[in-house]
């Protein structure tokens, strides 16, 4: 495994880089604060860009350690950050990785976070080494299932009563791709 931490990556439409403290407006207006966004993720909105501002200085922080992979999305055509992908769970002993994301609400439906999923699980896969990318979503929040699978993971199971998110106690889906699916 190439710990060389989170690099550049650029797509069609998006610009996925290091978060900045300067991402602390974007990100609070357009993502963090949105209940919609937040309702099947492990953190609650944000209450105030303050909120956001410390957890950015934090992220920051940890991009010295080459293991740190966590991008901003930024849309070429206005340059706004509109979301985020990393990896939330890093397991060095079998090469593998946990993803997480979230987008804007104003940008759902378009595309855009398979195509970022699809270019990071590239780099991971081709530029840090891994072997085994995964990812899992609320069963009541089959979009997130379909994200996955347009950049190419394959459900490998349903956990019940496996995670908690803001709706509580949940049944997990999960999906995978290996280097060699590609």
């Amino acid at each position: 495994m190439n710990k060389i931490g989170t690099q550049t990556i650029e797509t069609e439409r998006l610009i996925l880089r290091r978060f900045t403290v300067d991402d602390a407006e974007d990100m609070y207006e357009n993502w963090a604060h949105d209940p919609e966004v937040t309702k099947f993720l492990t953190w609650a909105p944000h209450t105030g860009v303050e909120m956001t501002r410390a957890l950015l200085t934090d992220w920051v922080s940890r991009y010295e350690d080459g293991g740190y992979f966590n991008w901003v999305m930024v849309l070429k055509e206005n340059g706004r950050a509109i979301g985020n992908i990393s990896v939330v769970k890093l397991k060095e002993n079998t090469d593998s990785a946990d993803m997480g994301y979230c987008m804007s609400k104003a940008y759902w439906g378009q595309g855009l976070m398979p195509e970022a999923l699809k270019a990071v699980m590239n780099f991971l896969f081709d530029e840090v080494g891994l072997n085994r990318i995964a990812a899992c979503h609320d069963v009541n929040n089959p979009k997130s299932g379909r994200v996955m699978e347009k950049a190419g993971m394959k459900q490998e199971g349903l956990f019940r009563a496996a995670g908690r998110n803001n709706q509580g106690i949940c049944d997990e889906i999960w999906r995978a791709m290996l280097r060699s699916d590609r």
